[in-house]
């Protein structure tokens, strides 16, 4: 550029005149960006903008002082300026805007400023406030766990030891429980993350002393130990980069997280579907653009002679020729094929639906059979002793947190035992207690399986995963999806599941499967036996897509469904139902804890000469249509049963589409057996009242068979 090359050998206030240009000219840039997109969304060329005006200083000089493709970033959408730093392009910013297939951020499939970028190590973002946090220091716990527990061979190509993870929000964000649990986590473990905190004082129409108790979050955290603290005017660049690479060595030097509070200014509306007039006066407005940094750093540059007015208007030229050029270059970048919609809701590369995950078991011979609970801990401690990347955690599912007890305790290992021995077997890195958060667990796990780790984590009880659903819903299941493959999320989540304890009450009894089941992209598995359990968790582990898998608590040692132990190479493929007792008068589909039930049922049927067929489905996302249709093609009746309750409950998929696809066999209405549409309560007779009981399941049987 020629202004940089006439400025080059001059310096101010202690810096190069070439750096200083750059810095002003990615703070222009990213200006002029969104006055680009601006133009376009108002002649209708793009759908949705958002500003990044007023912060372009301090994320220019966080892009700056830390390295791309080396340090890892999480950036929430007004950080324009971090990624021009980085060195994303104009022409890419810009194709997320048009929606272009080849747009590196999402390829079309988000709302522009949704930042993401492989080669950079920028991790994809969502529109949700403050879910980034989190997934950031769990990224930083991969870092950690890549340094201190894997060796060489088993760390990924981009790993440094001295890496950061950064991750920013704006002031607003602050005030979502995730982030303090972020900060809290980040804190307990020493983290390497730098907290980027863009203060402009509004979270959309909302002040800040309306949203932070005291007006200043910095202040707010300021007990948090080993965390570095700073605050800084984000207006100015220089000190911005001072303050960050403070902060910076700070935490390249293993001693803990850093908080950076910067104040910064927003000039534009919180985006094009907001009007700021409407809640902000006239001389506030006014006062803030008086601090405008493009306004302010050019003045500073012309004060200091480090270019001229000339100069400074032949750069701004230079920039929007350039904008201009890079909006030509993604208006006529094509838009994704129609037929790509359903690309990356799974992995590409691994289908735990295969015939790669049939096996047989190979039981060990002269062993004690294994509970549902034993076959799940051998199947971990299987996985974990084969995969140094698996790691377990979760609230109590360590066997003692104090190490320096562990040899003199049993060990916890989880409410159920589940967990138990693996800390012991493989130390505190790999087997751990998290803090009783579950959107610390989930969000952690997120930004972990997005370093290539396998963390399988216990959510406690199934009633209490209502915390962590931000997280399970928008990020742990759309992570491949939304970064068009350029991220993904192939964590596991264990969730102790279901009723019929005899006081397990209102909350320790839900169910809700079907709740999940709603969700693309995550795998649901629900065995109803040990076996199942053991080969399905198998193939989960060794799978690359998110999986819930569903504990019930009723079989964890029930004496009817137990096994052998069958083998550390025991699989079984997702979507392959078990039919547990044949017959051909009628087909009763069912899964979990009615499994057992049903056949009861079944049984009780044969006495009265009826056949029923007895599905159990195994996994219900995805669900085994091919053993369905060819069961009720058979038996032309169709009674299907499960413990959630009957108003939307995952019955009432597999009965819509009998109805709508095999509805020429059909000899009798498709009949569901369901809960009742209340909580389960304390009461054994309130339980037996509300749960579906093998009388229930019998009485649907014949109620179809006599049809």
């Amino acid at each position: 550029m020629a202004t940089a090359k006439q400025a080059v050998g001059k310096t101010a206030g202690g810096w190069p005149a070439e750096k200083l240009l750059e810095i002003y000219r990615l703070m222009y840039l990213s200006r002029r960006l969104d006055d680009k997109e601006i133009t376009l969304k108002k002649q209708n060329k793009i759908f949705f903008q958002i500003s990044g005006a007023g912060h372009e200083a301090v994320l220019v000089a966080a892009g700056l002082a830390l390295r791309p493709g080396y340090d890892w970033f999480y950036p929430y959408y007004r950080d324009r300026g971090l990624v021009l730093a980085l060195g994303m392009t104009p022409t890419e910013v810009l194709m997320e805007a048009t929606g272009s297939a080849a747009d590196p951020n999402s390829g079309g499939r988000q709302m522009p400023c949704h930042w993401g970028h492989k080669k950079l190590n920028i991790v994809n973002q969502s529109s949700c406030t403050g879910t980034q946090f989190l997934q950031a220091v769990g990224c930083a716990k991969a870092t950690r766990y890549y340094a201190e527990v894997l060796g060489p061979e088993d760390r990924p190509n981009n790993f440094h030891p001295d890496e950061i993870t950064y991750v920013s929000g704006g002031d607003g964000a602050t005030s979502e429980g995730e982030f303090w649990e972020a900060v809290n986590f980040a804190c307990i473990y020493r983290l390497p993350v730098l907290f980027l905190i863009e203060d402009n004082d509004y979270a959309i129409s909302v002040p800040k002393e309306f949203q932070t108790a005291g007006g200043s979050i910095s202040k707010l955290v300021a007990n948090f130990p080993s965390l570095f603290i700073k605050e800084v005017d984000g207006c100015d660049p220089l000190k911005s980069y001072e303050v960050i690479k403070e902060a910076e060595r700070y935490i390249r030097e293993g001693r803990g997280p850093a908080l950076v509070h910067a104040h910064v200014i927003r000039p534009y509306s919180h985006s094009l579907s907001d009007v700021q007039a409407d809640y902000r006066s006239p001389k506030e407005i006014a006062e803030e653009n008086a601090l405008d940094p493009i306004l302010t750093f050019a003045n500073f540059l012309l004060k200091e002679k480090v270019l001229t007015e000339a100069e400074l208007t032949r750069l701004k030229e230079e920039v929007d020729a350039e904008i201009d050029q890079a909006a030509d270059e993604a208006l006529a970048s094509p838009q994704p094929a129609p037929e790509t919609a359903e690309l990356y809701v799974y992995s590409p590369d691994i289908d735990p639906t295969s015939k790669e995950f049939e096996s047989k078991p190979k039981f060990k011979e002269g062993t004690q059979p294994l509970t549902l609970v034993a076959a799940i801990n051998t199947c971990l401690k299987e996985e974990m002793a084969r995969n140094k990347k698996v790691l377990i955690y979760g609230e109590d599912v360590a066997d003692c947190s104090r190490v320096e007890s562990l040899s003199q305790v049993t060990g916890k290992g989880g409410v159920f035992k589940v967990t138990i021995g693996l800390q012991k077997a493989f130390g505190p890195e790999r087997a751990f207690n998290s803090p009783l958060a579950e959107a610390t667990i989930v969000g952690t796990a997120v930004g972990m399986a997005t370093r290539g780790l396998k963390p399988v984590v216990e959510i406690q009880f199934f009633d209490y995963i209502w915390p962590a659903m931000m997280q399970i819903v928008n990020e742990w299941a759309k992570m491949r999806w939304r970064s068009n493959n350029a991220n993904s999320s192939a964590a596991i989540i264990r969730v102790p599941f279901g009723g019929y304890l005899h006081g397990g009450s209102v909350y320790h009894s839900q169910s809700g499967e079907s709740i999940f089941a709603h969700i693309p992209g995550i795998r649901i598995l629900f065995p109803s036996n040990a076996l199942d359990a053991n080969g399905l968790l198998r193939t989960a582990i060794r799978s690359d897509d998110p999986v819930l898998f569903l504990e019930h608590k009723h079989l964890y040692r029930q004496p009817y469904n137990r096994t052998p132990d069958p083998g550390p190479d025991f699989t079984i493929p997702f979507g392959k139902a078990r039919i547990t007792k044949p017959g051909k008068n009628v087909t009763l589909i069912t899964y979990g804890a009615l499994v057992y039930r049903s056949e009861q049922a079944a049984a009780e049927a044969l006495e009265r000469g009826i056949e029923v067929e007895v599905i159990d489905l195994r996994t219900i996302m995805p669900y085994d249509w091919e053993t369905i249709a060819a069961s009720v093609k058979k038996t032309g009746k169709v009674v299907v049963a499960h413990e959630d309750v009957l108003t939307c409950g995952f019955g009432a998929e597999i009965a819509a589409r009998v109805a709508q696809e095999l509805f020429d066999y059909l000899d009798a209405p498709v009949t569901r057996v369901g809960a009742l549409d209340t909580p389960v309560g304390y009461a054994p007779s309130l339980e037996e009242a509300i749960l579906p009981s093998p009388k229930k399941v019998l009485k649907a049987i014949l109620d179809v068979a006599e049809y």
